[in-house]
């Protein structure tokens, strides 16, 4: 379970850091490889710091998605966005990531539909969704709630935060877990938080 919810952190923060930090593009125009040299190079640079190995025992949000067997929907969602390297960035970020059975409970074909190339921006719209470029570990979700305020996430939307007995809903997903992540914290959610939009 542990492993479940690092992974699915590490997903959403990918997420919110890809809308909050912007990649520039060095190229040196004195110098002119070879055609299969700089195939070579772009490949290796377009993967970014996502794809580079991280044995920490503290790690991102993506890793600890990417390492749970019940985010790899999640995974295949933020790959399929091209988001990953938004949830390894430096955060504070809090990613509320969704298990399988929480992608499951959408309508028949829904995840297999937002998969698909054409629907990329609209799978990273709901994926930024689930990120709040912010620290929200529970004790300030849990002040949230007592002060009536919303959480704001990457995709621009407020989302609801509120109690429920004991547990704590965002936007309409409880949340089951947590798990803090060397860049913010990981709540894992047994819903989709699907846009108003």
């Amino acid at each position: 379970m542990m492993r479940s919810i690092s992974f699915f952190m590490m997903t959403f923060l990918l997420i919110s850091s890809s809308v909050l930090i912007g990649c520039k593009d060095n190229t040196n125009e004195s110098e002119t490889p070879s055609a299969p040299a700089e195939a070579e190079n772009n490949a290796s640079s377009n993967k970014g710091q996502a794809f580079i190995d991280d044995d920490s025992e503290n790690p991102n949000a993506l890793r600890l998605a990417m390492d749970s067997e019940d985010h790899t929907t999640l995974v295949a969602a933020v790959q399929a966005a091209g988001v990953e390297n938004a949830l390894v960035n430096v955060g504070p970020l809090t990613v509320f990531a969704p298990t399988n059975a929480a992608f499951d409970k959408l309508p028949n074909g829904t995840v297999e539909d937002l998969l698909k190339p054409e629907n990329k921006s609209k799978l990273a719209y709901i994926l930024k969704n689930h990120v709040a470029p912010s620290n929200y570990p529970i004790d300030m979700l849990e002040k949230n709630i007592e002060k009536g305020r919303t959480l704001y996430m990457a995709s621009g939307e407020n989302v609801e935060v509120s109690k429920e007995g004991e547990d704590i809903v965002v936007g309409g997903a409880k949340i089951i877990g947590t798990v803090k992540v060397s860049n913010g914290w990981v709540h894992v959610v047994e819903d989709v938080i699907l846009p108003k939009e």
